[in-house]
């Protein structure tokens, strides 16, 4: 049997049509491999740690009594009370970064030191991003509205 002209034209156009999708969905993966940035936890990051190079959000909460200021670098730990990870970032912080409150911070890990490029805090008195209450929820130290446990068993 042989295929009509039209028939033809329309297989041709689904094909090109499979092929331009493919092409764009490459194309986009291209160009978003490096903008995907995967939250971690402090526990996290201690069961498995990060591929050499690799960005990401470390958040939690920041540690009591952590906070170490040297002119326009900080240094402060993060912690999910069950893991800490010390971290460094040269900027300035949010108004809102204090001790005790919940922090999103951007960047990798180098030598056991998570070195920030952004820092993020909480904005309101209730507010606490849910990649980190739920991380804290697992370790048993968040409360609803807002307050953290000091102790898992409280």
């Amino acid at each position: 049997m042989a295929v009509s002209l039209k028939k033809r034209r329309r297989i041709q156009m689904v094909i090109a049509g499979v092929v331009l999708l493919a092409a764009a969905t490459g194309i986009v993966g291209y160009a978003m491999r490096d903008g995907i940035e995967f939250f971690r936890s402090p526990s996290q990051l201690a069961s498995e740690p990060p591929r050499d190079g690799e960005r990401f959000r470390l958040g939690g909460l920041v540690e009591a009594g952590s906070v170490v200021r040297d002119g326009r670098s900080v240094r402060f730990v993060v912690t999910d009370g069950g893991a800490s990870v010390p971290v460094t970032f040269s900027g300035l912080l949010p108004d809102l970064f204090r001790e005790g409150q919940g922090v999103i911070a951007t960047g990798q890990l180098e030598g056991g030191t998570f070195t920030a490029s952004e820092v993020l805090a909480r904005h309101d008195e209730s507010y606490m991003p849910k990649e980190v209450a739920d991380a804290l929820k697992e370790q048993g130290v968040f409360r609803y509205g807002g307050g953290v446990a000091e102790d898992p068993g409280s």
